[in-house]
């Protein structure tokens, strides 16, 4: 009897053994569960707290500044707007390059409503020179893969007169057994450092040797920018700029910090002044009619 009593006793405590088991498991993947929702909630209020730092920031006319909002929606944003180029001799262009597709190097400065200017508090650029850094710093999986770079540098014989501008062009090419059939000429500047960014290739644009006058390069306000065109490449390449001048800026980044709980989330947009399409540099412009 006594027996059979413990071995009852026996059953009844496996038995409640198991279903706290059972319990004790479910709660835990319910806390789990809770805690990771609670997680991924986090998680999209601080990307969406980025976010609106960005809007906040690429509407702002100032091209540097840090814009605040300990409050957003249960997170909070901190955006740093940081001019690209300004003021600066040389700078690292924010964006890598398809084969095909242009960067655009601005010489004279824009104001607050991105009109362009030349004055005290807007410098541009002015000098007989400046040098092209392309390339990232890898090996190329086949020489036909190496870029080569077109410079077009736009000028105003008179400043401030837009029927007075020109175009000067150069190319460039990293891959000397192109040069016979392409006409290019050699990116022989070697390899250059820029804001601790190595480009694998170079090359120095000679103003005066493209013909521009240096009543032109001379002058503030005249020389009004230059697009780079990448050819050949396969992948995406960087672009840098070095000058032994000053630049006006190129545009601006903002970078945005969203926070919410424990996670933060972390995003960068460059924005650049508008520029026309390379195509339009071709395009044949007459005050008047145009007849055979």
């Amino acid at each position: 009897m006594h027996t059979q009593k413990g071995q009852a006793l026996l059953i009844v405590l496996l038995s409640m053994a198991v279903i706290l088991t059972v319990v004790l498991s479910i709660l835990g993947r319910s806390v789990t569960d809770v805690t990771i929702t609670s997680r991924e909630e986090e998680a999209i209020r601080a990307f969406s707290a980025a976010e609106a730092g960005i809007e906040e920031g690429l509407v702002q006319q100032e091209l540097t500044g840090v814009i605040a909002q300990p409050n957003f929606e249960g997170a909070s944003f901190e955006a740093n707007i940081d001019s690209i180029g300004e003021g600066q001799p040389r700078f690292v262009y924010p964006l890598q390059i398809d084969s095909g597709e242009s960067a655009t190097v601005w010489f004279i400065s824009h104001d607050e409503a991105e009109s362009l200017v030349c004055n005290p508090t807007h410098p541009c650029f002015s000098g007989s020179a400046f040098k092209v850094c392309f390339g990232g710093d890898q090996a190329f999986s086949a020489p036909s893969s190496m870029p080569a770079v077109e410079v077009a540098v736009v000028y105003l014989t008179a400043v401030e007169n837009p029927a007075t501008a020109k175009v000067a062009r150069a190319a460039f090419d990293s891959n000397t057994s192109r040069i016979a059939t392409n006409r290019f000429n050699s990116a022989g500047g070697g390899s250059c450092v820029i804001e601790g960014e190595t480009f694998a290739f170079s090359a120095g644009v000679d103003l005066a040797a493209l013909g521009i006058p240096s009543s032109v390069y001379n002058t503030p306000g005249a020389l009004q920018f230059a697009q780079v065109r990448f050819l050949y490449n396969t992948q995406p390449q960087p672009l840098g700029i070095d000058t032994t001048g000053v630049l006006p800026s190129q545009g601006k980044m903002v970078a945005s910090t969203g926070k919410s709980g424990e996670a933060t989330r972390k995003i960068e947009v460059a924005r650049l002044f508008a520029d026309l399409p390379p195509i339009f540099q071709s395009v044949v412009y007459s005050p008047g009619g145009i007849t055979k």
